[in-house]
C-alpha cells in the first residue's frame, strides 16, 4: 500500500467511512451467514455455494482493506484555506471547448469521490491536471491520444455542499 496522502473533502471522507461501515457491519455479516448455511449442506469439496461465498468474502475483505488504507491516508482539504481565483482541488470549473464551442462544467475531486455521471473528475486525470492552476480567461491545452483539447476557463467556484 502507498504512503501518499489522499486529498478529499469532508463530505467525501464521510461517504467513504459510511461505505466502510456498511461493508464491515452489513455485507460481511451477510457473507458469513451464507458461508455458514453452505457449510451446513455437507461436503465442502464439491459445494459451489460455499466456494462462491468464500470468494465473495475475499473480494469484500479486499475492498474493506482498500478503503481502510485510503481513509488512513486521507488528507481533508479545508476550503477556507484554498484560493478562490485559481482552479484547485474541490473547485467547480465552467469551461468552453474552443474547437466545438460547447460549454461544460466539472468539479475536481480526489480518489473515491469521482462520479463521471455528475461531472466529478479526478484532479489526477489528464483533464483535471490540465485545468489545475488556471484562472478565469486562461486557456488550458490538454494532450489526449487524439491530439490536444483546448479549453477556456469561464468560471471558477466552490460547489454547494450536497
Amino acid at each position: 500500500m502507498s504512503s501518499e496522502r489522499v486529498p478529499m473533502t469532508r463530505e467525501g471522507f464521510e461517504k467513504l467511512k459510511a461505505d466502510l461501515d456498511r461493508m464491515q457491519n452489513v455485507e460481511m455479516i451477510e457473507v458469513a451467514k451464507r458461508i455458514a448455511a453452505a457449510r451446513d449442506l455437507g461436503d465442502l469439496s464439491e459445494n459451489a455455494e460455499y466456494h462462491a461465498a468464500r470468494e465473495d468474502q475475499g473480494m469484500l475483505q479486499a475492498r474493506i482493506d482498500y478503503l481502510r488504507d485510503k481513509l488512513a491516508r486521507a488528507s481533508i482539504i479545508d476550503r477556507s484555506s484554498l484560493p478562490t481565483d485559481t482552479v484547485v482541488f474541490g473547485m467547480r470549473v465552467k469551461i468552453k471547448n474552443l474547437d466545438s464551442q460547447e460549454e461544460e462544467v466539472y468539479e475536481l475531486v480526489g480518489p473515491g469521490e469521482e462520479d463521471y455521471d455528475k461531472n466529478k473528475i479526478l484532479t489526477t486525470s489528464p483533464r483535471g491536471q490540465g485545468l489545475l492552476g488556471k484562472k478565469v480567461g486562461d486557456v488550458a491545452v490538454i494532450k489526449v491520444p487524439k491530439g490536444n483539447l483546448r479549453y477556456q476557463i469561464l468560471e471558477i467556484s466552490f460547489p454547494e455542499p450536497e
